[in-house]
């Protein structure tokens, strides 16, 4: 039995806040707009391989149910990374525009 490798998607440091130089604000902006779309890209192709597992189960075609299993709770956690970023964007966001100039 072969078990898929776990795709792993390198979240920067500026998403962690702990980014190191100083950079410009569009280069920072164009950065996480890039790695966010990067993740969501990554969180659809794992969706289409567990939904398809699945239907081929439902099917009757002869699945592992193991890999099922493993590519379904990655597609689960892969989400839940997803919303998370995207719920400190939505905060950094509410966060400056609260700022006065």
């Amino acid at each position: 039995m072969q078990i898929p490798k776990v795709q792993s998607t390198e979240v920067p440091l500026i998403l962690l806040g702990k980014e190191s130089k100083r950079t410009n604000a569009t280069d920072t902006a164009a950065q996480v707009g890039k790695t966010f779309s990067q993740i969501l890209n990554d969180l659809q192709s794992s969706q289409y391989e567990s939904d398809n597992l699945l239907k081929k189960l439902a099917a009757g075609e002869d699945v592992d149910l193991h890999q099922l299993m493993i590519a379904t709770e990655q597609t689960d956690i892969a989400f839940k990374v997803a919303l998370a970023i995207r719920d400190r964007l939505v905060e950094a966001y509410k966060e400056v525009t609260r700022m006065t100039i």
